[in-house]
């Protein structure tokens, strides 16, 4: 049974070369969006197995779709599309539920193992970006784990989190806790790292070798 894809990107060639480029394999395209809003809109209508979606897009773009999408639909599978290996880009898209995060520059294997790894409800593979991200978020203790960063491992999660620009929101739906924990924990590692801000514990992280 083929795979029924839904694609998003606000560029016509885009949409065009992804077409040609799923041709011959056992995926089908059943819809095209221009934008987020008529993604989350061609979403409800097809109820595709996965939706492929660019990030920048006008009027809402593709973050926020995935947001409203995971929301409404929260079995969907949503890999992410970009010309961009943007950190807070695959951050964001990490904890907003994203099932991968493909470059547009990837060969075709790669996306469409993206694609069928998500129609499977498999994590991405080794080598991909959201995978790698996901870890570097999600690990205990490695590098910090000496005198000079006093942080418990859920702070280190969360000052990474931090680093790579997340909201509480973002924080809390990553990690599984409250935004008001979440608040908690960054008042905790502004206090114990002597930091004034977010940015500066941001700073202090990446001097660190935290993330």
């Amino acid at each position: 049974m083929g795979i029924r894809v839904l694609v998003a990107d606000d560029h016509e060639v885009v949409r065009t070369g992804l077409a040609s480029l799923l041709k011959g394999s056992e995926i089908t395209i059943v819809g095209e969006a221009t934008n987020g809003q008529e993604a989350v809109e061609r979403a409800d209508e097809t109820n595709p197995d996965v939706v492929l979606m660019d990030i920048r897009m006008p009027e809402e773009d593709g973050l926020s779709a995935l947001e409203t999408m995971r929301q409404r639909h929260p079995d969907m599978r949503v890999v992410m599309l970009s010309t961009y290996d943007n950190p807070t880009y695959v951050a964001r898209s990490v904890a907003l539920g994203a099932a991968d995060y493909v470059l547009k520059a990837s060969p075709r294997s790669q996306l469409i193992g993206a694609i069928e790894r998500a129609a499977a409800g498999e994590t991405p593979a080794e080598d991909s970006v959201l995978h790698q991200v996901q870890h570097a978020m999600s690990r205990r203790r490695d590098r910090g784990d000496n005198n000079e960063v006093p942080l418990t491992n859920r702070e280190l999660q969360v000052l990474r989190h931090v680093a790579l620009g997340l909201s509480n929101r973002e924080i809390g739906r990553s990690l599984g806790i409250s935004i008001e924990t979440v608040k908690e924990h960054v008042q905790n590692i502004l206090r114990k790292i002597d930091a004034s801000d977010r940015t500066q514990a941001a700073v202090w992280a990446v001097k660190k070798g935290l993330v």
